[in-house]
């Protein structure tokens, strides 16, 4: 490449990113603000003074602001409002997640406080942003929400997108690699184990207003590494779904669902000469 390609190409990819900065906000600075939001409501620490609290949440909330306005064109949105919206939702937020993480407490034998859920469970985590994040979609905030989920997904390898509709209590058990995506709906009391996908039949842009993912209604076990797939997919209330199962049609109210396939367990004979109590 002569001196001459090198710096129109150079020119081409300084006037490409400075048009993608200008319309994406910081990471650095968003995931700031998430770690800030979360030590807000569930703090590592004891703060001492009422006034610590007040403090700390009056600059999380300038901090979004300052996010918001870094690449939001102000005419478009009304940030102020979005800002004052989302505040004024919080102790829903917190509330739910209490509820979360009691509801695994009440349901992981491992678990042996709701404190300790708080502090150290990645589906809980995972949950945690998902809330945060739904919300700011819901206020119709591009983008910022879609980098919370996904830095919720490198860190704890469940992928929620900001778009789900979810219930209250909502319990993840170990939580690597669900996925859930933008269109589904999961009601109250559901439990699903790590490796489930609630995901699209087909994988289609044309469809991108279409509800593509699954309904799962109140109080159902969805358990590990099974698939179900579809807008039309409903999975009624109080069922159960067995682990490595493949769905894509409903199934009524109080249905178990369990794979089919046959485990078969032969006892091996030890080797001539050699004690079964000397195997290992």
């Amino acid at each position: 490449m002569s001196n001459r390609n090198i710096k129109e190409f150079i020119d081409v990819l300084y006037r490409t990113h400075k048009a993608e900065w200008e319309a994406t906000p910081s990471n650095y600075q968003c995931i700031g603000w998430l770690n800030e939001l979360i030590e807000f409501l569930f703090p590592d620490n004891h703060l001492n003074k009422l006034s610590s609290y007040e403090g700390r949440l009056k600059k999380n909330q300038i901090d979004l602001e300052n996010i918001l306005l870094s690449y939001l064109d102000p005419g478009a949105i009304d940030i102020e409002k979005s800002v004052t919206d989302f505040y004024q939702s919080l102790e829903t937020i917190y509330n739910n997640l209490r509820e979360d993480a009691a509801r695994i407490f009440e349901n992981d034998p491992a678990a042996t406080s709701v404190h300790e859920v708080i502090v150290s469970y990645p589906g809980f985590y995972a949950i945690a942003v998902y809330r945060i994040a739904n919300k700011l979609n819901r206020l119709k905030i591009p983008i910022l929400p879609r980098i919370l989920g996904e830095h919720a997904h490198g860190k704890t390898g469940v992928d929620i997108h900001p778009g789900a509709t979810i219930g209250v209590p909502f319990m993840i058990d170990h939580g690597t690699g669900i996925v859930i995506g933008a269109t589904s709906v999961i009601g109250n009391n559901v439990c699903i184990y790590q490796g489930v996908t609630l995901g699209a039949s087909q994988v289609n842009k044309e469809l991108s207003a279409v509800k593509r993912h699954p309904t799962v209604e109140d109080n159902v076990i969805i358990y590990a590494r099974s698939t179900i797939l579809g807008g039309h997919t409903i999975i009624g209330h109080n069922s159960i779904i067995g682990g490595s199962v493949f769905l894509t049609k409903s199934v009524a109210p109080f249905s178990n669902v369990f794979n089919t396939h046959q485990l078969r367990i032969d006892l091996r004979q030890p080797e001539p000469g050699l004690a079964i109590s000397d195997t290992k």
